[in-house]
């Protein structure tokens, strides 16, 4: 018989050897759902976790895709951290993306006469402004009416997407475009400069690592950090020292946002140079898989964002070089959370295996209490 028992206190080998083991458990899996597709699956591991690293160029195409995962993840591990349930990430990605595009294709029409140094600075400043403006609406409803801050972020991702679907549709449809859905191509201006010539990978990825230390020291060494963590784990607690959850409700929803709106603006100021109605491949979303790989915890958001990175660009190596289903991707995140959220189980409870004979031992103490039978 197997029985979970509580440990005393949480373990410190199984709080750091839970992600590894799920990680292991998943590759396991995978080969063998890969065998069952007909496919070889040493091919197959390889595709996602070798591939992805096997050379210069892919490693910075791994770090460009981390890079909207990693920022978008920051934010949600202080929503989650402090009991604020973030499910709309996807849809402030977007905002983001829509508010920094808008200021882009501003500047190059209207002729901006400004320092061109500013161009690119203050395109991420409206995607950091949307993305917390569009997270406001949650919170605003949240906090004056009640309502479920999950529903209502999740809700409003469609609403951004079919936003953006209006602006490349519509007003800010190409004219040249050839009657495709899509804004004109961002000025050169506007664009965020890349690390190295010839790469795709650009600034916004060392703003990313920065952005790892700065929600670091917020998170662990900052007054206002440790008040929106004791609210989620103690809010009894927190109430009594006087820490505002309202004021908690708002930080957490508005830093979220923004990082989100950030990332967007990065996307489209990066890579994508243009506002289409595909800006986003399910960032946002996989971003909660990110947080909570990392632990909640900057630095294990950043290892976590370049594991999900590796996932998403092996699924589309997998498909064009052996013929693995695209939506096998999803299955990988899938499995990935489910195992770590089942190997967590081990942080605070441990296995006990307890042999036959004890059970029928119980059985005959119950028997003799209980007196024979007339």
């Amino acid at each position: 018989m197997i029985r979970l028992e509580r440990r005393v206190q949480p373990s410190r080998l199984m709080t750091f050897a839970s992600p590894i083991v799920a990680l292991v458990l998943t590759a396991l899996i995978a080969a063998v759902l890969f065998a069952a597709l007909g496919k070889d699956p040493v091919k197959g591991l390889s595709m996602f976790f070798y591939e992805p690293l096997n050379g210069l160029r892919p490693f910075t195409e791994v770090m460009l895709k981390a890079t909207p995962l990693i920022l978008c993840a920051l934010g949600l591990s202080v929503c989650f951290r402090s009991n604020v349930w973030n499910i709309g990430a996807e849809g402030q990605f977007l905002l983001g993306a829509i508010a920094g595009g808008g200021v882009a294709l501003w500047m190059g029409s209207a002729g901006w006469t400004g320092p061109r140094g500013l161009y690119a600075p203050l395109v991420l400043l409206a995607g950091l402004l949307g993305g917390m403006a569009w997270a406001a609406l949650t919170a605003l409803l949240r906090d004056r009416f009640n309502a479920n801050e999950i529903l209502v972020s999740l809700m409003l991702v469609y609403v951004a997407q079919q936003l953006l679907n209006y602006l490349v549709f519509g007003p800010w449809k190409d004219p040249q475009g050839f009657n495709f859905p899509q804004s004109r191509t961002f000025d050169a201006s506007t664009w965020l400069p890349a690390l190295a010539s010839g790469m795709r990978l650009h600034w916004g990825f060392v703003l990313a690592l920065l952005a790892v230390i700065v929600f670091w020291v917020f998170m662990f060494r900052s007054w206002r950090g440790y008040q929106l963590q004791v609210g989620g784990l103690a809010p009894d607690a927190a109430r009594y020292a006087g820490f505002s959850s309202r004021g908690a409700l708002w930080t957490t929803l508005l830093l979220s946002g923004g990082m989100a709106g950030l990332a967007g603006a990065m996307e489209v100021a990066g890579p994508v140079r243009q506002l289409t109605p595909y800006l986003s491949t399910g960032y946002g979303f996989t971003a909660i898989i990110v947080a909570f790989v990392g632990r909640l915890h900057p630095v294990g958001v950043l290892f976590a964002g370049v594991l999900l990175s590796m996932l998403l660009i092996g699924g589309e190596l997998a498909q064009s070089r052996i013929g693995l289903p695209n939506a096998l991707t999803g299955v990988f995140q899938g499995l990935l959370l489910f195992l770590l959220l089942a190997c967590d189980t081990l942080v605070n409870y441990r296995l006990r295996w307890r042999a036959g004979t004890d059970a029928r031992a119980r059985i005959a103490r119950a028997s003799a209490t209980e007196g024979p039978q007339t």
